[in-house]
């Protein structure tokens, strides 16, 4: 860890260093611009790979009728409308987001779907406008990396939930396994600015989102934040090489 990873006046936006007031702000902008292509692009990048890891992760959380559902930087609703139809309707799902407009594809996204039982809620995981203890599963997905204070906002996590109420994240990682590094951060560096320049006209936005990958903690490192914040039972399972993770946790 470098110095300027210890400045609590500063964060890393992809691998430039800027105050720490100002992430919250540019990333609001990056997801903006992105928000009506956001979908496609998750399809384009990924070779349709993210909806093969979303249905592992709702398996893996196993919602139940009843429960409360809160998934954060969830605006285009892809977990919420699996977690919907997997308790067919019979939960409280919530999506909470920082950015208006990528909640208003997720609105949109639902009502094509038939779906009209989620809440959509504009906040920051960082400060979440929801009581203690009130949430029995929380998710984050390609959410967290966003954060301005990743800390911050996993103790946010560990406050809403009930006890023994399930934390989830999961998140691209620079932990991939080292036969697939090379390939992966070429990956990253290169096609993903292609592909934000051709079909969502913004090389800027997917050259930061590649950054913020490569600049994501290890798995070790994440688990080891989330205990620090109050979660135990932490565990991660990687997928695809460790393209993808999946962390969990729990209160207790």
């Amino acid at each position: 860890m470098s110095r300027a990873d210890l400045d609590p006046e500063s964060q890393w936006f992809g691998f430039r260093r800027i105050k720490a007031e100002q992430k919250t702000g540019l990333v609001r902008e990056v997801f903006s611009s992105v928000a009506n292509r956001y979908d496609l692009m998750n399809d384009l990048m990924s070779g349709g790979f993210h909806r093969l890891w979303k249905n592992t992760l709702v398996r893996r959380m196993a919602p139940k009728a009843g429960m409360t559902c809160l998934d954060v930087a969830g605006g285009t609703g892809d977990i919420a409308l699996r977690l919907f139809r997997k308790v067919q309707g019979k939960a409280k799902i919530i999506v909470c987001d920082i950015n208006p407009q990528m909640l208003k594809q997720g609105k949109a996204k639902a009502l094509n779907n038939g779906v009209l039982g989620i809440d959509w809620v504009e906040g920051n995981a960082e400060k979440l406008p929801f009581a203690d203890k009130s949430v029995d599963l929380y998710s984050i997905v390609f959410g967290l990396r966003n954060v301005t204070r990743i800390d911050k906002a996993l103790r946010e996590a560990a406050r809403v939930l009930k006890p023994n109420g399930r934390f989830f994240c999961m998140e691209f990682t620079s932990g991939v396994i080292p036969e697939l590094k090379p390939f992966y951060e070429a990956y990253c560096l290169n096609v993903m600015p292609f592909l934000g320049e051709v079909v969502a006209q913004d090389r800027g936005a997917y050259q930061y989102l590649a950054e913020s990958i490569l600049r994501f903690p290890k798995q070790e490192d994440l688990a080891k934040r989330m205990k620090k914040a109050g979660l135990t039972d932490v565990k991660w399972t990687n997928l695809t090489g460790g393209i993808a993770v999946i962390h969990e946790g729990k209160r207790d």
